[in-house]
């Protein structure tokens, strides 16, 4: 019996699938899995790469063009024999008991979807800080406004009656296509959490995110307004993530011009500050947000989490 199938879609990556993803899917404990790669058309050493690996858990699914993101994930889905249903970017990584963490917290809550604690690393895997990490019953409100699911798409399992019956990823999204997931999953139940570190999201300038930011607002748009008109607040509130998203890539430049320009849209001087501060990177935003929240006793710049206090075993094994 195949309890869960992990889908790792990938194009061009296969250096990081080959030192992240794939191996952190092969690894886990303690569960009876299958892994399928949902390769998009790989022009580089993808497809010799994969054909050589002998594991009777792995099954290809080549694609004769790209199907993005939530399409690859959808038809890797379809191919899918286990009963739950897990995701994973090829870049990102998991804890060896990962799967098995989340299916026994699903089955102890009588959840069909399950989440844990995630880190946010850079490209050496060396942790940048932590993800924040609500408890289930906040995040009815929170999804509300944003995806606050840490860890992203490679972070959720659901159970393969559930991702049918609320209609899988939406193709026609580009971005927020697992936080649109979510909100549909919430609609039918709570999920369960696992209060430990089990997933590791790679932050990196070649994140889609930071390139292309036009097709991000309208994804944002379209997924709010499925549930509320889209305010003003919300719209600025994103522009603000999306310019800290630059610094954090390392292009301060485009951070500062981003954060200027919605200082005129928006009439915000407290954007005109970041914008600054911003022409110092991330720590020049961490310390305009610090002298914000000083001043007026909040700060609308996500930049001064808290960095992890220890760094779990398996990662720093992954890392080393």
């Amino acid at each position: 019996m195949t309890e869960v199938s992990v889908v790792i879609p990938t194009r061009n990556r296969w250096p990081l699938l080959s030192r992240h993803a794939l191996p952190s899917a092969l690894r886990q404990r303690d569960v009876d899995l299958e892994v399928i790669v949902v390769d998009e058309a790989s022009t580089d050493g993808t497809r010799a790469g994969l054909d050589a690996i002998d594991d009777p858990r792995l099954l290809v699914v080549r694609n004769d063009r790209p199907l993005r993101l939530p399409g690859a994930r959808n038809e890797g889905a379809r191919h899918a024999r286990g009963d739950w249903l897990a995701f994973l970017d090829d870049d990102d990584l998991w804890a060896p008991w990962k799967l098995r963490r989340q299916l026994d917290a699903a089955s102890a809550a009588g959840a069909e979807w399950a989440y844990a604690r995630a880190l946010v690393v850079g490209g050496d895997l060396r942790p940048l800080e932590d993800d924040p990490f609500p408890s289930p019953g906040k995040l009815e409100g929170l999804l509300r406004g944003g995806n606050w699911i840490p860890g992203g798409g490679s972070n959720v399992i659901v159970s393969a009656a559930a991702f049918s019956a609320a209609g899988g990823f939406d193709e026609d999204l580009r971005f927020f296509e697992d936080w649109d997931l979510w909100l549909r999953l919430l609609d039918r139940g709570l999920p369960a959490a696992c209060d430990e570190v089990l997933v590791a999201r790679v932050e990196h300038g070649s994140n889609m995110v930071v390139s292309e930011r036009a097709e991000v607002l309208r994804a944002f748009e379209t997924v709010v307004g499925r549930r509320r008109p889209v305010g003003r607040d919300d719209l600025q509130g994103l522009r603000e993530w999306l310019a800290v998203e630059q610094a954090r890539a390392g292009h301060p430049l485009r951070a500062a011009a981003m954060f200027l320009s919605i200082a005129l849209r928006h009439r915000s001087p407290g954007n005109a500050v970041a914008s600054v501060a911003a022409l110092g990177g991330v720590g020049g935003l961490r310390l305009a947000s610090r002298l914000v929240a000083r001043r007026v006793g909040e700060t609308h710049l996500d930049v001064d989490r808290p960095a992890p206090s220890s760094v779990p075993d398996w990662l720093a094994e992954a890392g080393a």
